[in-house]
């Protein structure tokens, strides 16, 4: 005769946080192989209601698929070629500010009576020197060559979910669908053979496929809220990043300080990364204007320029469109973005955010106490 065994509270919690580490040491070790599937994923996400459309208007799924593909190919390489051209100019002209900048810290270390020869006889070409630009530049020579290997990864998965996505929804649907009604299905066949009356037939059979019905809403509702909280998440934030990299891209030109679009692009990719990329963006170009001005007054005139078009945009603006939408604790997108920081490092804090929403909704799902209770902990407001 078999035997359940009863596990009391403790044990299960401590089983829990043991499987949740073994899955981050699983999701590390193996991030060459998961960061392109979830990136993939996304892409999925955002081009389903293009893709939606396309499929009412009778287009093939191949064709949908190779559009698909040259756009986030054509998106790809154009941004690249912005930054990387951008960047490149950057470093033509960094020579002539790294002679400004050791004379600003060896005039500085006089001044302040700082003993330190490291300071003292500052040398921004000695300190370039030491880094060894030759591996530099074979780091980045071979960074690029990952990068491009990545994204062709990226789009290698991104087809094959396209093509699998039904697939995928259909086995999901038999799990949590009809294998959770199976035992109530046995039921209600055996009270049908014993029912004398066919409206008890009936009533039975229609006890059964409302329940399934019940249960494949919630499951297409789950998947369709996973879409659309992604889709809203993705624009909204590349909108107002795009939005004040741009405003940060004119107001420095206007300013005169140089490279105007290097810290437009920073201001635009650090703040993907919530709270520590906002704080990265605005301290280079503030250095910058610095060692370009040697004036610390034109250096806080930047400072304040930049810090108003930090507070309006991520202070203000973001929490306003993107903090409703996705109603996420502070403490939690902090937290997440350490965590998976951790796992991905810098693209693990890209995507902590919508990957923590994902997560949030699929828990908002269930009908557990304690998966309710989660879900309270990571919403800014009880819902």
């Amino acid at each position: 005769m078999s035997q359940k065994f009863q596990l009391d509270g403790a044990t299960k919690f401590f089983i829990t946080v043991i499987g949740l580490v073994v899955i981050g040491i699983v999701l590390r070790e193996l991030s060459h192989i998961f960061i392109p599937l979830i990136i993939a994923i996304f892409l999925f996400f955002v081009f389903s209601p293009f893709n939606d459309w396309l499929s009412s208007r009778k287009v093939p799924m191949a064709a949908i698929t190779l559009l698909n593909v040259a756009i986030t190919f054509g998106v790809f390489y154009g941004a690249g070629r912005v930054v990387v051209d951008s960047f490149l100019q950057f470093a033509e002209g960094l020579p002539v500010y790294g002679v400004k900048l050791s004379m600003i810290v060896r005039s500085n270390a006089v001044a302040l009576g700082i003993k330190d020869e490291f300071f003292t006889n500052f040398s921004f070409e000695l300190l370039i020197a030491k880094l060894n630009l030759q591996n530099i530049a074979g780091g980045v020579f071979s960074s690029t060559f990952s990068l491009l290997g990545d994204l062709l990864f990226v789009l290698f998965f991104f087809v094959f979910v396209l093509s699998g996505n039904k697939t995928i929804y259909d086995a999901i649907k038999q799990r949590y669908v009809y294998n959770k009604v199976s035992p109530e299905l046995r039921k209600i066949r055996k009270q049908i053979q014993q029912s004398e009356l066919n409206a008890d037939q009936q009533k039975l059979e229609d006890d059964f496929h409302r329940e399934v019905n019940e249960r494949e809403t919630q499951l297409t509702d789950t998947f369709k809220r996973i879409t659309v909280q992604i889709q809203r998440y993705i624009i909204a934030k590349f909108g107002i990043n795009l939005a004040a990299g741009i405003i940060t891209t004119v107001v420095l030109y206007f300013v005169g300080v140089d490279y105007p679009i290097v810290w437009g692009l920073f201001v635009f990719l650090f703040n993907f990364i919530p709270t520590i990329g906002s704080a990265a963006a605005l301290v280079f170009p503030v250095i910058f204007a610095l060692v370009q001005f040697d004036s610390v007054g034109t250096m806080l005139f930047v400072l304040a320029l930049m810090a108003g078009i930090q507070t309006l945009a991520f202070n203000v603006m973001e929490p306003m469109i993107i903090g409703k939408r996705l109603n996420l604790n502070p403490l939690l997108i902090l937290l997440s973005v350490l965590v998976w920081g951790y796992i991905w490092g810098i693209v693990g804090m890209l995507l902590s955010v919508p990957l923590t929403a994902i997560i949030k909704i699929i828990i908002s799902n269930s009908n557990s106490k304690n998966m309710k209770f989660f879900e309270n902990m990571m919403s800014q407001e009880m819902e």
